[in-house]
């Protein structure tokens, strides 16, 4: 939601003070909001929800060193390192390539198509976490990343396509994120399915990790690519291939191998 809020603010304000006028300003506002956020925290009764803890007692679970001598885990890991550096390479590009899209000083409806795609981006990329968690509940982990991952494909491909017209640019980009962002809720609900609830936190900041990785490889890896080529077209090829390759080992390796390893592991 803050993202939502600020976008459209943070364009008017870096447009006519400039970047450092605006880091300072914005970061002084988003700290005030935090620390009075935080002073009117409190801590809860010590017999708040006791009941409801109690009913609801975490399952056993492997340790994060059990955890990591599994395949199913490092699958998992790889998966998304590919969807977190396919993401971050469009999100840490997006307002370079929409310059040479000639989008960046387009406007929709009075306001800035790239403002807009962004505010847009962030809307779908909160909303896609609950949706395809909802998903997944009724149809299963695997079958919803086929679908969501292949999703981002497509409409990284229809973005492409119809890159010059900024109606679309922005309504795909929106569909991007949608594809993209359930990386957050579909990664971590299959991992606590596999590995248990007892150490789920410790076990998903692992996982986690492969964020970090796709943030190093997505940007310079897109730069890169666009510095060595002179062209964008390659950057959508590989974050296109990512797509698809994930899906693919959703449906066709991870699937097979977690219903493997919770076969075997059944009894404990």
């Amino acid at each position: 939601m803050g993202a939502v809020l600020s976008t459209f603010p943070v364009t008017i304000s870096i447009a006519k003070l400039g970047y450092q006028a605006t880091l300072l300003h914005f970061g002084l506002i988003f700290g005030a909001v935090a620390f009075l956020a935080a002073i009117g925290m409190r801590q809860p009764p010590k017999d708040w929800m006791a009941d409801y803890i109690a009913r609801n007692k975490k399952t056993e679970g492997l340790s994060s060193g059990q955890m990591l001598k599994t395949p199913v885990f490092w699958l998992m890991f790889l998966m998304m390192t590919m969807m977190s550096t396919s993401g971050l390479m469009v999100i840490s590009q997006m307002a370079s390539f929409s310059r040479d899209f000639g989008i960046a000083n387009a406007t929709i409806f009075g306001m800035g198509a790239l403002p807009l795609a962004l505010t847009l981006d962030r809307v779908t990329n909160g909303l896609t976490r609950p949706f395809f968690g909802w998903v997944s509940d009724r149809i299963g982990r695997e079958k919803t990343m086929f679908i969501a991952f292949g999703l981002e494909a497509i409409a990284m491909t229809l973005w492409l396509l119809t890159r010059d017209v900024t109606l679309l640019f922005v309504l795909f980009s929106g569909l991007v994120f949608f594809g993209w962002g359930e990386i957050f809720s579909l990664f971590p609900s299959t991992l606590t399915d596999t590995f248990g609830e007892k150490h789920a936190i410790t076990n998903y900041g692992f996982l986690y990790m492969a964020q970090g990785i796709g943030s190093i490889f997505g940007g310079p890896l897109a730069a890169r690519l666009h510095e060595a080529t002179g062209s964008w077209l390659p950057v959508f090829a590989v974050v296109i291939s990512l797509d698809i390759l994930t899906a693919l080992l959703a449906i066709a390796v991870l699937k097979p191998m977690r219903g493997k390893y919770l076969r075997a592991n059944a009894s404990t």
